[in-house]
């Protein structure tokens, strides 16, 4: 019995632990323009040195670290996904971020080309 409530006990820390909020004051959010990348772009190599793959969920931002997550939420639809940054780009004024193809689908603009979006990302503590 013992044995059975420290199994419990354990269960519950371990969730507990899952579920922790990161800082919030610690989380940046901003309001910017993002497109997706071209078929064209199918297994090239990234500025990380990856391959694109647009099966992934990954993102192209000028300047915030490789690895960095951003939740990307449209404006819109109210649709949120969360994409890992291992690209360089976009390089226009209007657009702050490019989105692989898969992230466009489930954000809701892949037929669209572009839409408004809120982004979140923490940076990396140095």
């Amino acid at each position: 019995m013992k044995f059975f409530l420290f199994l419990i006990f354990f269960s519950i820390t371990l969730n507990a632990q899952e579920i922790v909020p990161v800082n919030q004051t610690d989380t940046i959010y901003k309001t910017i323009y993002t497109t997706y990348y071209a078929k064209k772009f199918e297994g090239r190599k990234t500025t990380s040195g990856e391959r694109y793959r647009a099966a992934k969920f990954t993102a192209a931002h000028r300047t915030l670290p490789f690895g960095t997550m951003i939740k990307v939420k449209n404006i819109r639809t109210g649709k949120t996904i969360e994409v890992r940054v291992n690209d360089r780009g976009p390089f226009s004024k209007k657009f702050s971020l490019d989105l692989s193809q898969v992230a466009a689908k489930a954000l809701g603009i892949y037929k669209l080309g572009y839409a408004k979006v809120e982004i979140a990302y923490v940076l990396p503590k140095k």
